[in-house]
């Protein structure tokens, strides 16, 4: 980290001096060890892994062996119940509060975060700022969860800011989680970087997401969907209560769930202006394009007319319509015709409806619960199968608890699969590929389980026609490796 990026930033901290400037303190000479906050097997490593802070940078492999060493609670499912943000707020604290440097917008939403906030970020760098974002899951890389305008951090920046993390976690009263750890790290790049606004999306929920330090200039919720609900029968209520806890009032609030059930909740915190779809923006025509689709799209500042947006699906029209609103929620203003064409005809996501290959034709998804699932299964048909362009339908798919998969597959057996090759994606959460073709076939539909994604994705490809398509979905997680089988097909191929 540069000298002159934390000289000045105050820091409160277990060990630190009362000196603003002073140097950190060797972690190593720390008397008093960080409290745990859990009590599960990996307390011990918790600790322990706080001996790795030094002055000395890592290099990239040691950054991931650092964040690797604290509990992930992408991994094992973890619940907001019993937790706080007391930890993260003590991390920042210790770091000199850092996102008090930097403009936020806070997106929060159980389908379509990633697409609104890569949407949002293309837009207002198309304006001329400089843009931060922050995003979960990642496909390829964790690199790709930290990246200004769309250009991901480096490995050996990457090293370095983990490098001095681990310094400031070795200071912090509390031990951190890895998404706590991650979300400081963010935090800390973009202020060092002077970026002109972060767009921030949030982990899980958002009233106890560790992105919640953050005091959003806009907050932006894109829907409420049923994920991590617990079977609980008021779901729609609890999720939206906790997703309304990113609001600031007097600040502007962007919504894209359009059930007036939960519009209570959010007007409760005071936001203003509160701005709803349908109502203040929203889409008013789609036409399928080449390499994505053109729309009829307004905002609270503007309309703009036969726009191109470069992302397939219906869903993805709402998305843009919600990153709009966002965008000039944020400017105060109209955005303009070329700043908005420039955003929306350049924005790259990859894992949504991804072509990936053809020949035969390669779909990458991660949709990951029914909502998503259902969105996928009507944008496909849509998409490709009108005028009889494809041949059979082949899906790969992988799955994590605690979702429900028998109601992910129910939405994917609509594109009438020939077979779905079930695979046990590569988490300690994944569903067993086993139990996923019992659960398809109970559907009516033919399984084959393969264990491994990559030799799943060899197996679709091998019983496939060039006119076939096969649709790899289920988990993030699976995309990853499904991408590593057809960069060796590309690779053999000359």
């Amino acid at each position: 980290m540069p000298a002159s990026a934390s000289a000045g930033r105050r820091t409160s901290c277990r060990a630190s001096t009362s000196s603003p400037t002073a140097p950190l303190p060797d972690p190593d000479a720390a008397a008093v060890p960080p409290t745990p906050r859990w009590s599960t097997p990996w307390s011990v490593d918790l600790q322990s892994s706080h001996i790795m802070g030094s002055s000395e940078s890592m290099d990239y492999s040691e950054a991931l062996r650092f964040l690797d060493r604290h509990v992930n609670l992408e991994a094992t499912a973890g619940r907001v119940h019993g937790l706080s943000l007391d930890a993260m707020r003590g991390l920042v604290a210790c770091m000199g509060d850092p996102q008090q440097d930097v403009p936020t917008i806070h997106v929060t939403g159980t389908n379509g975060k990633s697409s609104v906030a890569a949407m949002t970020v293309s837009l207002l760098g198309a304006l001329g700022l400089r843009v931060g974002s922050y995003s979960s899951p990642h496909v390829d890389t964790i690199r790709e969860r930290l990246a200004i305008n769309g250009e991901l951090i480096d490995e050996a920046e990457f090293g370095d800011l983990v490098g001095d993390l681990a310094r400031y976690a070795a200071a912090a009263p509390e031990t951190s989680s890895y998404f706590e750890l991650l979300t400081a790290a963010a935090l800390l790049w973009f202020a060092n970087e002077a970026v002109d606004v972060a767009v921030v999306e949030v982990g899980m929920l958002g009233r106890f997401d560790a992105t919640n330090v953050v005091e959003g200039e806009v907050a932006v919720v894109t829907n409420i969907g049923r994920d991590h609900t617990d079977g609980r029968g008021d779901w729609r209520r609890a999720i939206a209560g906790e997703k309304a806890g990113i609001l600031r009032a007097g600040r502007p609030l962007v919504l894209g769930e359009t059930a007036i059930d939960v519009r209570d909740l959010f007007l409760a915190e005071e936001p203003d202006p509160f701005l709803e779809r349908d109502r203040d923006f929203g889409v008013t025509a789609t036409q399928i394009a080449v390499g994505g689709q053109v729309i009829d799209v307004f905002g609270p500042h503007g309309r703009y007319d036969e726009v191109f947006l470069s992302l397939y699906g219906a869903h993805q029209a709402d998305n843009a319509a919600v990153a709009l609103a966002t965008a000039e929620a944020f400017v105060g203003g109209p955005l303009g015709d070329e700043v908005v064409e420039q955003g929306f005809g350049t924005v790259r996501l990859p894992g949504r409806l991804e072509v990936a290959a053809t020949g035969p034709l390669v779909l990458l998804d991660g949709a990951h619960n029914q909502e998503a699932a259902r969105a996928v299964a009507e944008a496909v048909p849509e998409l490709f199968f009108e005028g009889g362009a494809v041949g059979r339908r082949i899906l790969v798919v992988g799955a994590l608890r605690p979702r429900e998969p028998s109601e992910v597959l129910a939405e994917l057996i609509a594109l009438a699969p020939e077979l779905v090759v079930t695979c046990t994606a590569p988490s300690p959460r994944a569903v067993p590929a086993g139990r996923l073709a019992e659960l398809v076939r109970e559907l009516g539909v033919d399984a084959e389980a393969v264990a491994d994604v990559g030799e799943a994705v060899h197996r679709a490809i091998a019983l496939a026609d060039d006119d076939d398509l096969i649709l790899v979905t289920g988990s993030f997680y699976v995309l990853a490796a499904a991408r590593e089988v057809l960069a060796g097909r590309r690779e053999e191929a000359g």
